[in-house]
């Protein structure tokens, strides 16, 4: 998946879906049930109380070296170009890569399961028959790094502080939270409003336990460079802003025994190194300024990878599968904008990009055409729409476009030839039927204003693909340009939705939930550092997300995300643009890893190790 703040590698918001007892149950008695090792969507879980470890690590797998790399996915307000704050969970400033590594949850995502979690910081976990209840036990052995234990206080404080204080996309990710607080130092308790969305109560577990003391004596958005005390497997060591930064393992660190994480953090260190350049950023890695790089530009795959190293073997080159979901990538447009109000106008943008003159002459033919929100999971929706769809559907004609209930939108295949006539024909007619008419020469709004377009983007790397749809955009009359501005200013611009049209790529979970709300609700569309970034605001999608995040079953969850897949589409929120199956990775041979994946994970360089000093 590509990652947030970086063209064609954005990350989406790495949280997992799901809770183990559907909100859907009837109220029953508030007692706890039996406590439990872990928790899924639906309940079902692969491994036993007892498990050793997970079946995709090496428990035995030496410890030592440096694992050093540039990023390639980051959350919330973490920057891949850049950094100026070791407060990753803050609304403001550009944090550092890496710092979750620096805090234990109170569980952690198995990477061989859809979406089940098991206990770390916690112990275990015991749900109320009506779902709206979950006591988290800590470990008694759970320690923060200056060796105080780390209490149900502290996880009360970080859920609450996230819930009303945290970056924006944790405040709505939480609404479904009622309470968090402790009972004595090892119970924390949190409470979820009636009705609460099946992936909050796993949100909860895979939040980081932050220490209280860190941060209560100071403005909890605020800018700082001084580490916070953290409980993880690792310590911010050395760095430099906006250059890199390293983290130390922690010696003798109090998880580092237990089921979840044997055969895991095996490097002595981890570092991140930034570049502003993707070029520059792969120079560095030609000359050994850092070990490992997953590659996302083909020209670069494609051409690059002869230098002398690679040649003689000193680095590894190869493509890994990748079976999560694609997600959603491509160009963003604003609807906020009057002048992108009119979904006919929207669609007519979308009818000058021509993938295949793209994929064959920018891109070695190395993708496919991305076309779903859900791309590449059974949630796409395909052809006309089943009985089952349209039992959903139902309810909202008449208050959703007519086409939703035929065959779901595909963008249209071009002649390859970079300017296909048959294409910009349509869109001029689409244009025209949207009161958009030339004038002089020039595309005009119904308002009688010349149609201009901005491309916000912070690389380089995209321009050829963009100065295409420029040319095309101007055969019909629309003055466009492209404004690559620097990392800080990027983010900027996209949480404070400053701009026109933009690239990002977003990604859900295999068991998507309420995650869905900040990329896709009325609420999230008004709320700055959302991933709303089109500005949808529409009671129909309101309401279809609400579906999915209350499914209480995997059919009833792929049925919500289909028709919710079939209204976005069809509105044209976005242009989509391209997709691939695999990881392209390259490393300098000193590596050693697990002879298998885990399915829904990359698990570099969680589960890696360092095998040689050269």
């Amino acid at each position: 998946m590509t990652a947030r703040s970086r063209l064609s590698r954005r990350s989406l918001l790495a949280l997992s879906a799901a809770a183990g007892v559907s909100a859907a149950l009837p109220l029953r008695a508030q007692q706890p049930q039996s406590e439990r090792h872990g928790l899924s969507a639906f309940g079902d879980l692969k491994y036993p109380p007892d498990f050793p470890h997970f079946d995709y690590v090496n428990p035995n797998a030496p410890k030592g070296g440096v694992f050093s790399q540039v990023g390639s996915s980051g959350q919330f307000n973490q920057n891949l170009e850049t950094f100026n704050t070791l407060n990753i969970y803050s609304q403001r400033n550009d944090g550092a890569l890496g710092m979750e590594l620096t805090f234990a949850p109170l569980m952690v995502r198995a990477l061989d399961e859809p979406d089940a979690m098991y206990g770390l910081a916690a112990r275990s976990v015991a749900v109320s028959e009506d779902g709206l209840t979950y006591r988290f036990r800590i470990r008694p052995e759970a320690r923060f790094h200056d060796g105080t234990k780390l209490t149900a206080q502290d996880s009360a404080w970080t859920i609450t502080t996230l819930k009303t204080t945290g970056h924006n996309l944790l405040r709505i990710i939480l609404k479904d939270v009622e309470s968090a607080e402790a009972e004595g130092d090892n119970i924390v308790v949190v409470r979820f409003v009636k009705g609460r969305g099946r992936e909050t109560p796993l949100i909860v577990a895979g939040l980081p336990v932050l220490a209280r003391k860190s941060f209560e004596a100071k403005n909890f958005d605020e800018a700082t460079l001084t580490p916070p005390l953290g409980s993880g497997p690792y310590r911010v060591g050395r760095l430099e802003p906006g250059r890199f930064i390293e983290y130390s393992r922690v010696e003798n660190w109090w998880g580092e025994k237990l089921n979840v994480s044997r055969g895991q953090h095996n490097f002595g260190a981890v570092r991140y190194e930034f570049y502003r350049d993707r070029d520059v950023g792969f120079q560095g890695f030609t000359a050994r300024n850092y070990l490992f790089r997953e590659e996302f530009t083909s020209r670069i795959w494609a051409t690059s990878y002869d230098f002398p190293a690679a040649r003689d073997g000193r680095v590894k080159k190869e493509i890994l599968p990748d079976q999560t979901p694609s997600g959603a990538q491509g160009w963003f447009i604003n609807t906020r904008r009057e002048k992108f109000s009119d979904k006919r106008v929207r669609e007519a943008l979308a009818l000058t990009v021509d993938f295949p003159w793209m994929n064959k002459n920018l891109m070695y033919g190395s993708y496919d055409r991305t076309y779903s929100y859900f791309q590449n999971t059974e949630m796409a929706a395909q052809g006309k729409p089943s009985p089952q769809e349209l039992e959903l559907l139902e309810p909202f004609r008449g208050k959703v476009d007519d086409a939703v209930f035929g065959e779901a939108y595909m963008p249209p295949e071009a002649d390859g030839s970079g300017s296909d006539r048959n294409l910009l024909r349509r869109a001029g007619l689409l244009l025209r039927e949207a009161g958009c008419e030339i004038k002089d020469g020039k595309r005009m709004t119904p308002k009688g204003e010349p149609i201009t377009i901005e491309f916000l983007i912070n690389t380089t790397s995209f321009e050829p693909h963009h100065s295409a749809i420029i040319s095309n955009l101007r055969r019909l009359g629309i003055e466009a340009n492209m404004r690559v501005v620097d990392p800080a200013q990027f983010q900027l611009r996209l949480q404070t939705f400053d701009f026109d049209i933009t690239v990002q790529r977003f990604s859900t979970s295999s068991t998507p939930g309420e995650s869905l709300r900040s990329f896709f609700s009325s609420e999230a569309s008004k709320m700055q550092g959302s991933r709303n970034l089109s500005g949808i605001s529409d009671p129909a999608i309101d309401a279809l997300v609400e579906k999915i995040v209350g499914a209480n079953s995997r059919e009833a969850l792929t049925l919500a995300c289909r028709v919710l897949d079939r209204v976005l589409r069809t509105n044209h929120y976005w242009i989509p643009q391209w997709n691939k199956g695999t990881h392209w990775i390259a490393y300098w041979d000193v590596f050693a890893r697990p002879k298998e994946k885990p399915r829904y994970g990359r698990a570099i360089p969680e589960t890696w190790w360092r095998a040689r000093a050269d």
